[in-house]
This record gives C-alpha cells, structure tokens and sequence, in this order.
C-alpha cells in the first residue's frame, strides 16, 4: 500500500465511521509512523478533514497493545499449520473467538 491508497481508504472510511461509532468530530487518530502515514498527501488530508492525530514516538510498535494482540493471534494461527486458505481462515476465526471481548479494559490500570 502506498500513501495515495491509505489517503483513499481515510477518505472513503475515517470520517463516516466516526459519525456511525457517534464519535462526532471529537476523536483522536492513532497511526504509527509508517511512511504512508506521515507522508504529505495524507497530512494534508487528515489536515484539510479536521482530523485530529496522536503523536506518536517513532520505532514504538510496544506501545501500542493491539501489536500485542496480533502477534499473540499470528502465533497461534501459525501453531494450527494451516495447509490451505480456508484452513487459515478458519483458524484466524478460531482464535479470534478466543480473545476475551473485553480484553483492552485490562489495559487500563
């Protein structure tokens, strides 16, 4: 993906999934520093829409805790050897399922 497709996916996505999680114009964007995320097509978009960014340190994927939860998830999928596409799909469903829905409220002390 470069930064024109991750512009086009804000601009088709961000904001109405905002108004549809009733966010309103109050939410905050977190996205690493990947170059399409700081590149200056996307600034000028997330500028020109108002949106609001988290500043976020470079090389510090351990901060975010999802990062935590898909390499928790990949592991596992890997551990089940899928041997075709259905199969790995199958289990990334399995162990989706597993993780508790309220897994993030233990992140909060």
């Amino acid at each position: 993906m470069n930064a024109a497709r991750y512009r086009d996916i804000l601009d088709e996505n961000l904001l109405q999934s905002a108004l549809d999680l009733r966010l309103g114009q109050r939410f905050i964007l977190q996205q690493d520093n990947d170059p399409k995320h700081t590149a200056k097509i996307t600034k000028e978009w997330l500028r020109d829409n108002s949106v609001n960014v988290l500043e976020w340190p470079s090389q510090s994927p351990d901060l975010n805790p999802i990062e935590h939860l898909w390499r928790d998830q990949k592991m596992a999928v890997h551990g089940h050897s899928p041997s075709d596409l259905m199969e790995h799909e199958r289990s990334c469903k399995e162990e989706w399922e597993k993780v508790p829905k309220n897994w993030c409220a233990n992140l909060v002390p």
